[in-house]
């Protein structure tokens, strides 16, 4: 007996060592789990797919639902007559234009004469040209007289020229009197530059 007792002494302290054991893994098992769930986001739950049920026949629709709509009207041809009446054409041709001004339907209608004002409507007052500026002056004409010339034995002409009482004598590029340059020398005409005014001009030879 004595030894019987100890082994069920024994087997209840080892039952009862399991039995705190495993309550200790499952209170550290949940304070696991606490801790875990506060620190760190749970990750969403996978979103199951809902099941949808097939579209429902369109016997199955109402006849005021939206998606049915209304039925159209049926209309009876019975009353129609599709046959021209030509008389009633004829009335609504031989209607005559009783007015006082242009038929617009007609092309023989004269049209109605306006009549044009004798004095324009506008004011000849403001209707003033703005003066044209003045034209540049002309520049003079050049006082010089080509009476002759001669030629060297390089055979270069020397225009004789008269300014007044004064005597020049001149080749191509000389400068007569301070003013006038001497261009193309020609038996019959010489081309005479004024530098005052810019102006060239042919000088034909005078007679005495």
């Amino acid at each position: 007996m004595a030894l019987a007792l100890g082994t069920e002494n024994k087997r209840q302290v080892i039952l009862a060592i399991a039995l705190i054991s495993v309550v200790v893994l499952l209170a550290g098992w949940e304070i696991h789990n606490n801790f875990g769930s506060s620190s760190a986001p749970s990750a969403p739950a996978p979103a199951t797919p809902s099941l949808q049920s097939p579209p429902a026949s369109s016997s199955a629709l109402s006849p005021t639902s939206p998606a049915a709509g209304n039925e159209a009207q049926r209309l009876s041809n019975a009353g129609i007559d599709p046959s021209l009446h030509f008389d009633k054409l004829a009335q609504s041709e031989d209607v005559e234009y009783l007015g006082s001004g242009r038929n617009i339907f007609s092309a023989e209608s004269v049209p109605i004469s306006i009549p044009v004002p004798i004095k324009s409507g506008r004011n000849q007052a403001a209707q003033v040209t703005a003066p044209t500026p003045p034209s540049p002056p002309r520049p003079p004409a050049i006082d010089l007289r080509y009476f002759g010339y001669s030629q060297d034995e390089h055979k270069q002409l020397k225009a004789f020229f008269m300014h007044g009482d004064d005597i020049f004598m001149a080749k191509t590029g000389d400068i007569v009197d301070h003013r006038y340059k001497v261009g193309v020398i020609r038996p019959l005409n010489v081309e005479i530059t004024d530098l005052a005014y810019n102006n060239t001009q042919t000088i034909d030879i005078s007679q005495f």
